[in-house]
């Protein structure tokens, strides 16, 4: 679990300096424009927003609360990886070092629960 802990703050500071930068240096508007007129921007924001979506439906899956669901996604879709280097360092901390409580979230128990009913 150090080295997940490790690698998701390591992803939040890095997404901090690269958007103060962006924020800073950019001009959103301006450079957004350049990079919808190349196929490859094109590329590039397709690639990020599936990404999105998959990692999205990861939070959907593990959260309890439809609302707690809402709130994570709309985060995911506005700030993107850093909401999911959040998500992750507090799915990590809540997980106790259980790695299935942490892919499962509050899941967990339900799906052991059906998993040893098929068993027995």
């Amino acid at each position: 679990m150090k080295v997940a802990k490790t690698i998701a703050w390591l992803g939040l500071v890095a997404m901090v300096a690269v958007l103060l930068n962006g924020f800073i240096n950019g001009n959103f508007s301006e450079d957004g424009a350049r990079l919808l007129a190349n196929p490859w921007g094109i590329v590039s924001i397709v690639d990020l927003y599936v990404g999105f979506i998959l990692f999205s439906m990861w939070i959907a899956f593990r959260e309890k609360s439809v609302l707690s669901i809402i709130i994570w996604i709309i985060l995911m879709m506005v700030f993107g990886f850093l909401t999911a280097s959040v998500y992750i360092l507090l799915a990590l901390s809540r997980s106790g070092g259980d790695w299935l409580e942490f892919f499962l979230g509050a899941r967990k128990a339900t799906l052991l629960q059906e998993t040893n009913k098929r068993v027995q």
